[in-house]
């Protein structure tokens, strides 16, 4: 049965051990958990590991057809982090986009305009976390920040989602299935809050893959009606593989404009 769930939990964050952050929940237990206990072992996500590779693919409906993007992702806490966006409708050359952060410096690069940018990583706004406030007035603080608003801080950090968006719908646990060679809990909701007027309609409809292992979100799926919209899904996945240290190194090709 579909309810809405009032979760605010996103920033409220476990008691550190020793001055190390641990999960509230280490793993779910077996069968299927409900909304709640999944949010808050969703919460917790990035918890779970040291480093992360991840591999999603994008694909979206345009005027012009289905498009696709690939994203490439690489983590190694605390503040190393590494994106890379490419079009295979574009070709190899030339054709990808990089963000990439060691926790103090943020660079970016777009190969098909040559242009980069470096500056210090956004610092958040001072007093979001005190406990004082109320939960929802609360800021989820990863321990490794991403580009805000994309697919790879949505399914690394979870949280903000599931508190602001699938909280604020129709949800329920549908069910499980196999997703990058891993068992993923599936999660339906109908009817979510959106910023985006366009959607913001009563046959809106989000499907959420979340990993069993991890809590990462491994697939999402939106769609209006009977029409889907966007599918995001996570083809490859490594918790804690061996990252090579060059991977987090970038250096801006001749003929770059530095805009900032």
């Amino acid at each position: 049965m579909s309810e809405t769930h009032l979760w605010d939990r996103a920033a409220s964050l476990p008691i550190p051990v020793h001055g190390e952050l641990r999960p509230e929940l280490v793993s779910l237990s077996a069968g299927l958990p409900s909304v709640d206990e999944l949010f808050t072992f969703a919460r917790d996500a990035e918890l779970r590991f040291e480093t992360l590779r991840m591999r999603i693919e994008d694909w979206t409906s345009t005027a012009v057809g289905e498009h696709l993007a690939v994203v490439d992702l690489a983590v190694r806490h605390p503040g190393q982090a590494r994106v890379t966006t490419t079009e295979p409708s574009r070709g190899t050359a030339a054709n990808y986009e990089v963000w990439l952060s060691d926790g103090e410096i943020v660079r970016t690069y777009s190969a098909p305009h040559k242009l980069g940018t470096q500056r210090p990583v956004r610092r958040g706004v001072v007093g979001l976390d005190d406990p004082d406030l109320p939960p929802m007035s609360q800021v989820y603080r990863p321990l490794t920040a991403l580009p805000m608003e994309t697919l790879p801080d949505t399914f690394v950090h979870p949280a903000g989602l599931c508190q602001n968006v699938l909280a604020t719908g129709r949800c329920w646990v549908s069910g499980t299935a196999e997703i990058a060679g891993r068992e993923a809990i599936l999660l339906e909701c109908d009817h979510p809050r959106t910023i985006e007027i366009w959607a913001d309609r009563p046959d809106h409809h989000l499907q959420v893959g979340f990993d069993r292992e991890s809590g990462l979100i491994v697939r999402l799926v939106e769609s209006i009606g009977e029409e889907t919209t966007r599918t995001a899904l996570v083809v490859d996945l490594s918790a804690d593989a061996p990252l090579p240290p060059s991977i987090f190194v970038f250096s801006f090709p001749a003929g770059t404009t530095l805009i900032y």
